[in-house]
């Protein structure tokens, strides 16, 4: 049984300007915890060894939501999977974002983890999360503790996946976070928290704390979330497609699709929202089911399947356009 290392000092902050102090007085030996289901693993493996990690759990203003449907929804940060996949108002009005939480996992780890825990979660490879030993056999990687990306041992940069459940839904429908940290308060839309790099994978300033995920007013908007896995219930995706289509009638005025699982952030499908956008689209109808097999299939393309994760590449890539036409047949 792997074991937490011990030499590591626990706080729990009761605000978020104190978590925050703490964070900014011992700088990159800190981070932050929220349910703990990514993070304590990491620990355990060595693949991250904070000697202090400071708790999100005891402050109260990050479980807090507010909104409704003609508002938006604001979600604390700290609001569990659990309590996501179980809110029936927020079922009503973003379904996909219910979906994309009731995927994730088990229940007992959805009990415990979070919604701003699962939009920072760690980019993910076969050559990474493995034992401390395992990886030194191999002389480590570069995402941690090597100098080399097996998966493209030529490459400079590591391509460890993007394996969030909620990152593709939400950036494909708009969603905004707030970042609290030393330099104070900002709120951006949650695409452009990421940043297309294995190590480097979000551009969170050092010691902020995401503390809100904002979810937009229902306006016209349909989405929808798809999950290829080999298990249906546990496994990270292999691949993850989130899809939001505005609409005039049966008329797609907006377009926005993200495909989760195959790099290193959510890759925008764009040669496909551009096909579609300005069409009309009715289920059933043999021009759009011509038009969705087209523009589907130019999702293949810019997915960039690997060897870092379950499924064989290659099976993962064609994949790639027929979970695309499924989230997007969703949206009808």
């Amino acid at each position: 049984m792997l074991r937490l290392p011990t030499q590591f000092t626990y706080y729990r902050p009761t605000t978020v300007e104190e978590a925050v102090k703490i964070a900014a007085d011992h700088g990159p030996d800190s981070m932050y915890v929220a349910g703990g289901t990514d993070l304590y693993p990491n620990m355990k493996r060595r693949q991250q060894q904070p000697k202090h990690v400071i708790s999100l759990s005891a402050i109260g203003v990050l479980r807090e939501r507010s909104g409704d449907a003609k508002s938006g929804y604001t979600l604390g940060a700290m609001t569990t999977l659990a309590e996501i996949e179980h809110d029936a108002a927020l079922a009503e009005t973003h379904r996909a974002v219910v979906d994309a939480a009731t995927s994730i996992s088990t229940p007992l780890l959805r009990n415990m983890g979070t919604i701003g825990g699962n939009l920072l979660l760690d980019t993910r490879c076969n050559y990474y999360d493995q034992n401390y030993e395992w990886r030194e056999s191999i002389n480590f990687c570069m995402k941690c503790d090597g100098d080399t990306c097996w998966v493209a041992p030529s490459s400079p940069r590591c391509w460890a996946v993007q394996s969030s459940d909620s990152v593709p839904v939400l950036t494909a429908m708009g969603a905004e976070v707030t970042l609290v940290g030393p330099e104070g308060e900002r709120r951006i839309p949650a695409s452009d928290l990421y940043h297309d790099d294995g190590i480097q994978f979000t551009n969170k300033k050092r010691g902020e704390i995401l503390t809100k995920v904002h979810l937009p007013a229902t306006n016209g908007w349909r989405a929808s979330y798809r999950k290829l896995r080999r298990r249906d219930s546990f496994d990270f995706p292999v691949l993850g497609i989130g899809a939001c289509l505005w609409f005039d009638g049966d008329t797609v005025t907006r377009a926005e699709i993200r495909i989760g699982g195959a790099g290193s952030y959510a890759i925008p499908a764009t040669k496909t929202v551009e096909m579609i956008t300005g069409q009309k689209l009715t289920k059933g109808n043999a021009a759009t089911d011509e038009l969705l097999r087209a523009a589907s299939q130019e999702a293949f393309k810019p997915t960039r399947a690997m060897d870092n994760t379950d499924h064989e590449a290659s099976w993962r890539k064609k994949m790639a356009p027929i979970f695309v036409r499924r989230a997007i047949e969703d949206c009808l």
